[in-house]
């Protein structure tokens, strides 16, 4: 069966935080205690302040992705022109079936359509198999976009021109 990928509804926001937050969890990226579990189950903060998306497959939520459009203060490190995405985040059940390749590339046809110029982004250095992902697709690393929102927390920078 195919992924589909389409807006959250509102009723499934609560399910779209924890999914996050379990994704997130089972990779070893955050813990519960964490300072960012609660931005990480704040969905509905996601889907008022940005646009908030979904994975679906077998009639089951799989995944999910904030895109951050110019304005939105869920943005990082993009630039005037460019789109940007954060919190991907894929159900451990739902791995290695397409369901965070079809979210990204969901988020790359938002930024074409808005007419960005390009789509920077930013992740842990231990999100290997995202940065694969991102590489194939066509990401190129941006150190000049490397940062830490907190002391100890580093992030790379990735940047990908539409």
């Amino acid at each position: 069966m195919s992924v589909l990928v389409r807006a959250a509804r509102p009723a499934e926001l609560q399910e779209v935080g924890r999914l996050t937050l379990e994704a997130y969890a089972h990779s070893g990226y955050i813990v519960e205690e964490d300072f960012y579990a609660a931005h990480l189950l704040d969905a509905a903060a996601r889907a008022a302040d940005a646009e908030l998306y979904v994975a679906v497959l077998d009639d089951r939520l799989a995944g999910t992705v904030t895109y951050c459009p110019e304005g939105s203060p869920f943005r990082e490190v993009a630039g005037p022109g460019e789109g940007e995405f954060r919190m991907l985040a894929v159900s451990p059940a739902a791995r290695r079936r397409g369901v965070a390749e079809a979210l990204v590339r969901h988020c790359l046809d938002r930024a074409s359509t808005l007419g960005c110029e390009a789509v920077a982004i930013s992740s842990l250095p231990v999100q290997v198999e995202a940065h694969a992902l991102y590489t194939r697709l066509g990401f190129v690393r941006a150190p000049e976009r490397d940062w830490a929102p907190r002391p100890g927390i580093d992030l790379l920078g990735f940047r990908l021109v539409l």
